[in-house]
């Protein structure tokens, strides 16, 4: 993708806007959108009123019906603990049946995805991403971006200039930064998931009433109304992760919104191309359905490992133990309700004619240690290899060190062919037995599990209340996705009375001795926020109580 600079976007002015005289913060003449955020340099650029007046009409539009699919999420929520299992649905057999229909499948410039880098918005990663070689870059404001109010404004402005032909950057310490790459990866941005606010918009309905804005339709509504006649006329197109899926009514929603968003900035339909992460148990029994929502604006699905693993413990935490995971290093792609998963999600694209694209190992390499690069490289390959036989259509990396590997065991399945949706996995068989099999994990809890859960879901949150959402720790990549599965699992643990394989109780008492030694053991720092990491932890991990997600509390509190 080669991208020539303008001085203009052809949708909205940029125009420089005037500070509230109280507040410092920005406001239209008569606010739909009210920003309650002071402005950082050029944060008018993307907080034009024409932009603000687009996030009010889809808000206006679809607020409510967000509020009704996640009011449909708690009920979903309750029914598993009571008993209450997943299932394929009854009502839409019809659709799963008839193979007939297939999805709109790749826009320009998405062919071929072997390989996928994943990364924040911030202006050094995104120029990293931009140069890497990779196919795609997944420009994420989801999980590997700490959503701070710099981070959201700032993300987007890296976005725009870049496809402005503006976008470059120097560091602290004079290093200078630019995108050089002769043909740099497209771009599939992937907005925040519906349960998420953005607190520093609020949107007044038409009767006067007052909200937080909708962390997804801000991301994607600023996104696509600033950038998709750019992208169109670099030869690709406005592309969408979509992030955190529990039903296909929720996929709908989202069809919905393309339509809008196209007929009102006169694109045509079916310009947006969105590929859904699979990461909830209960968006696993609904893959054709969210396929056929959204089968006019639709490129593939991903396996989206780490949070699907989290959905798991979070939806069976209290179910007995049947349902208690061992160490989170012994649930690995290759346990039989994992291989399950992955392979149901490469049958039902490629029968459908989407991509299917696998996951991220979460090794990186370590310049400075060349045994830890040695082994984290011969992991990612050995994942890599296994996708790639499968039939997935291509791959995440979160590191551009990662991409030679990952290529070259696409490369060695697909050729110069530019994916294998035309691989059908007719032999693929999956009950719903097979997604639930839980107990097949096998594996331990042990005292270094419960440990290195501790330390890392600290350290992440740390990281995160920081404003780095993207953290490398203990040579893993950890974002808010494996954050998440080391509480739940410590959640678990501790509820269901637990067991160590080295024949200890996991009950507060233990915990709370635990945690103590981690903490002890903490990398202080001037201006670390481990003090308000080890409260949130403590409310997600330790307390009666279990917060769907650690972010809702800790976004609302701290950032």
């Amino acid at each position: 993708m080669t991208i020539e600079r303008t001085d203009a976007t052809p949708i909205a002015a940029r125009a420089a806007h005037a500070a509230h005289p109280a507040t410092g913060s920005f406001q239209t003449v008569e606010p739909r959108i009210e920003v309650s955020a002071p402005l950082g340099p050029r944060y008018a650029e993307i907080l034009t009123p024409e932009a603000l007046e687009f996030l009010a009409e889809l808000h206006d539009r679809f607020a409510s019906t967000r509020h009704e699919l996640l009011a449909a999420r708690l009920q979903t929520r309750v029914d598993a603990a009571n008993g209450r299992d997943p299932k394929f649905l009854p009502e839409t057999e019809s659709i799963r049946s008839d193979r007939s229909w297939r999805v709109a499948g790749a826009g320009p410039g998405l062919e071929d995805r072997r390989v996928e880098i994943t990364g924040p918005t911030d202006r050094k990663m995104a120029i990293n991403a931009l140069n890497s070689g990779a196919k795609v870059w997944l420009a994420d404001q989801e999980d590997a971006t700490s959503p701070t109010w710099a981070n959201v404004i700032e993300g987007q402005l890296s976005l725009f200039d870049f496809l402005h032909g503006e976008l470059e950057y120097t560091s602290p310490e004079g290093k200078q930064y630019r995108v050089t790459a002769e043909e740099t990866p497209t771009i599939v941005m992937r907005p925040r998931g519906w349960h998420l606010t953005e607190k520093h918009l609020r949107f007044h309905d038409r009767a006067g009433r007052a909200m937080h804005a909708s962390g997804s339709l801000v991301d994607f509504g600023l996104y696509f109304f600033h950038n998709a006649q750019a992208l169109i006329a670099a030869g690709r197109g406005p592309y969408i992760y979509l992030a955190k899926l529990e039903s296909h009514r929720e996929a709908k929603l989202w069809n919905d919104i393309f339509v809008f968003a196209q007929q009102r900035l006169g694109i045509p339909k079916g310009t947006v191309r969105a590929t859904v992460l699979i990461e909830t148990i209960q968006a696993a029994f609904e893959m054709d359905e969210i396929l056929y929502e959204l089968r006019d604006h639709c490129a593939g699905l991903n396996a989206g490992r780490w949070d699907y693993i989290f959905s798991i413990v979070k939806t069976f935490r209290s179910r007995g133990r049947r349902w208690v995971t061992p160490d989170r290093k012994s649930i690995t792609m290759t346990v039989p309700f994992m291989r399950a998963y992955t392979e149901l999600l490469v049958a039902t694209c490629h029968k459908r004619g989407a991509h299917a694209i696998g996951g991220m190992s979460a090794f990186i390499p370590n310049r400075r240690d060349p045994q830890v690069t040695e082994r984290a490289l011969a992991a990612v390959a050995a994942d890599k290899r296994r996708e790639a036989s499968d039939g997935f259509d291509g791959t995440w990396v979160a590191h551009p060190d990662l991409i030679a590997t990952a290529r070259a065991e696409f490369d060695a399945v697909l050729g110069e062919r530019p994916n294998q949706v035309d691989r059908l996995r007719d032999d693929v068989e999956v009950t719903a037995a097979q997604l639930l099999d839980i107990p097949s994990i096998g594996g331990h809890v042990t005292e270094g599990g419960v440990r290195d859960n501790v330390s890392i879901g600290i350290r992440y949150i740390e990281s995160w209340l920081r404003g780095t959402g993207a953290a490398a720790i203990d040579n893993l990549m950890e974002d808010a996705a494996t954050a998440e599965i080391s509480r739940s699992q410590i959640w678990q643990w501790l509820n269901e009375n637990t067991i160590t394989a080295e024949g200890t109780r996991i009950d507060h008492a233990w915990m709370e001795g635990l945690v103590a030694s981690v903490i002890a053991g903490l990398p202080r720092f001037d201006g670390d926020r481990f003090d308000d990491a080890i409260e949130v932890f403590r409310h997600v991990a330790l307390e009666p109580e279990f917060p769907t997600f650690l972010t809702l509390g800790a976004y609302a509190r701290y950032l």
